[in-house]
């Protein structure tokens, strides 16, 4: 995936304590204000893998502390040192105009027998649509919205049914 500079927040550069927080060298862009975010991206090996924020701090103009659910111990993060941080671009058009805020509230099904979740929220990152489902059972968690992973939207019902591939659940899920 290729990330766009207008949305980087910044670089981690060290962890911070003990209880899992990352220090993030900050893009001189958001010194002054930084927007509000409940998930960002981490750049690892190329790819973007979302996360989503239990705590952030700013200490200092240049430096940012955050804290990734799920990853609240210093073995959990090391790993992430050096990575770049990117802000999800919230938009409600998606190509060619049309609304997907609309999706905000439907159900998804996965054909698996997954547990079904609600949508909670549409993010639009270049290439690439992500939703937060609220699973009935179990953890907040992102499923990339993509034709090829579309069963059926009945918007009567408010349903999406989705062919989703094995182990998302997983990776969305940080390892205990």
């Amino acid at each position: 995936m290729t990330f766009s500079d207008k949305i980087l927040l910044g670089k981690i550069t060290r962890p911070f304590g003990f209880d899992g927080a990352v220090t993030v060298k900050i893009e001189k862009i958001f010194q002054d204000k930084i927007p509000e975010f409940k998930a960002v991206f981490l750049e690892i090996e190329g790819k973007a893998v979302p996360f989503i924020v239990s705590s952030a701090e700013k200490p200092a103009s240049t430096l940012l502390r955050l804290v990734f659910e799920g990853y609240e111990t210093l073995e959990k993060i090391r790993e992430f040192i050096g990575c770049r941080i990117f802000l999800p671009s919230v938009r409600t058009r998606a190509k060619e105009g049309a609304d997907l805020s609309g999706l905000t509230g439907y159900k998804i099904t996965d054909t698996a027998g997954g547990p079904p979740g609600t949508i909670q929220e549409i993010i639009e990152n270049p290439g690439q649509i992500l939703l937060g489902v609220q699973p009935d059972e179990g953890k907040y968690f992102y499923v990339p919205f993509h034709e090829d992973l579309i069963v059926k939207i009945d918007n009567r019902k408010k349903i999406i049914i989705m062919d989703l591939p094995e182990g998302l659940r997983e990776i969305n899920d940080p390892v205990s």
